[in-house]
């Protein structure tokens, strides 16, 4: 019924249906849907048509929903909900999902809902918030499929026909021993191709790759990306299986870290997107910004220093901001690359030093580059060699300083296990300014008697 409509028919069909109280054909259509397209429905639907629409869903479509809409859209729907049908909701969402919802709620509602639910489920999700905030503890899902050593194909088969609907993913089936120790994987395409009477201690792999409660949802990411894996296995101190991380929480963290990133890189402050205010916003970013004013002084202050040197030479104020600019702009590009390499790659002495190396190198071959041709510029229009030897110099060096400043800044900032992002982009900048502009009256003055 779906299939050849666009998503803005298919919106005027359910507000047709119900507004007819026509529950049967919204139903057969909505059957039809991905649950992130009768998200997006429910977002564009009028205000006046939420809680029927509401009302036609059955628990597990409304689960499904609820996980696709942003935090404020499911705190809405859970409040039309009420509690009692909103707590038989939550038992049927993923546990992992359902632990970022409540952990935004007051204590005294989040609560409600967790007497409302089933003992296990509440029980499970009560666990999950034991473990820290971006943890594959608290990332994980217990939705998974574990065997025992020593079933065999068959018992394997006939567990997975009670399971596989509860089981978030069957892509991998986990072996644990008597204690409920992690000691194989096993996975669907193996279980298929062996015969019914095999052992699972004859097929499965040992060596499994896992992750810890309390490894960072960053380390548990490149785990996954390393290995290609569509989950990967959680264990605790003891390597008692307690849980799975799949792909597409991960996919979840990475854009979450790479927007992390991007604010503090933007120096904007966290959590702005197009729906904050204009004064949480503006008090979110005025911290940085009034630290790159009182910076920004101090370039001031170096150009008020050389007020003589300016004065007898005016034409160096024409160059200013390209040598400013130029220098924070090189530094910037190095900070990106390198906070991009520290989420994705390991980190050693050996990679460190090739990094500072590469850098220096890209460094000298910009600044040597962009200084011939800005000296060449400086000889044609102001038809004086010293001055575009000056120029010239000042942005070989600058350039050459301003991408280590780049990279050098973040590697130490991740040697402290601070996180490297906080080298924000502006500040990085304004360093830069600050040096740009000190060596660049250091050499005129210099050679002030030549310039004039």
């Amino acid at each position: 019924m779906a299939k050849n409509l666009t998503q803005t028919e298919i919106t005027i069909q359910v507000i047709k249906f119900l507004k007819e109280a026509r529950k049967s054909e919204l139903q057969t259509l909505l059957d039809e849907l991905h649950p992130y397209d009768m998200a997006q429905i429910y977002e564009t639907l009028p205000e006046k048509h939420h809680q029927r629409f509401l009302s036609y869903l059955d628990t597990v479509q409304l689960a499904n929903m609820i996980e696709e809409l942003d935090r404020d859209q499911q705190h809405s729907v859970l409040n039309k909900l009420g509690v009692e049908k909103s707590s038989e909701v939550m038992d049927e969402m993923d546990n992992d999902d359902l632990v970022i919802l409540l952990e935004e709620l007051s204590p005294e509602r989040k609560q409600a809902f967790l007497s409302g639910m089933k003992q296990e489920e509440s029980q499970a999700v009560q666990n999950l918030m034991k473990y820290a905030p971006e943890t594959a503890g608290r990332l994980m899902t217990n939705r998974f499929v574990w065997i025992p050593h020593h079933y065999s194909v068959r018992d394997v088969v006939e567990k997975l026909k009670g399971f596989a609907e509860i089981a978030e993913t069957i892509n991998y089936l986990y072996v644990i021993d008597d204690e409920k120790k992690l000691i194989g994987v096993v996975s669907y395409r193996d279980l298929i191709l062996a015969e019914s009477d095999d052992l699972i201690n004859n097929i499965m792999f040992e060596r499994v790759i896992s992750v810890t409660v309390d490894t960072d949802q960053e380390q548990a990411a490149r785990i996954i990306q390393r290995y290609d894996f569509l989950a990967v296995p959680v264990v605790d101190q003891d390597n008692v299986l307690v849980g799975i991380v799949t792909v597409d929480d991960i996919i979840d963290v990475v854009v979450q870290e790479a927007t992390e990133d991007i604010e503090k890189l933007s120096a904007s402050g966290k959590n702005i997107d197009f729906d904050t205010k204009a004064t949480v916003a503006a008090y979110r970013r005025l911290p940085w910004l009034i630290l790159l004013l009182f910076l920004g002084l101090v370039a001031g202050t170096i150009i008020s220093t050389f007020e003589e040197t300016l004065e007898k030479v005016v034409a160096l104020a024409f160059f200013m901001p390209m040598i400013a600019g130029m220098t924070g702009n090189t530094g910037t590009q190095s900070l990106a690359v390198v906070v991009r390499g520290l989420i994705t790659r390991e980190i050693n002495r050996r990679v460190v030093y090739r990094l500072i190396l590469r850098e220096l190198t890209v460094g000298i071959m910009i600044g040597v580059t962009c200084g011939v041709l800005i000296s060449l510029i400086a000889l044609v229009w102001q038809g004086n060699a010293v001055l575009g030897l000056v120029v010239g110099s000042t942005l070989v060096v600058t350039l050459i300083i301003g991408t280590l400043a780049g990279t050098i800044i973040p590697l130490i900032l991740f040697r402290l296990k601070v996180d490297p992002a906080v080298a924000s982009g502006p500040l990085i900048t304004t360093l830069n300014d600050v040096l740009s502009l000190l060596i660049y009256f250091g050499i005129a003055t210099a050679f002030i008697t030549r310039l004039m």
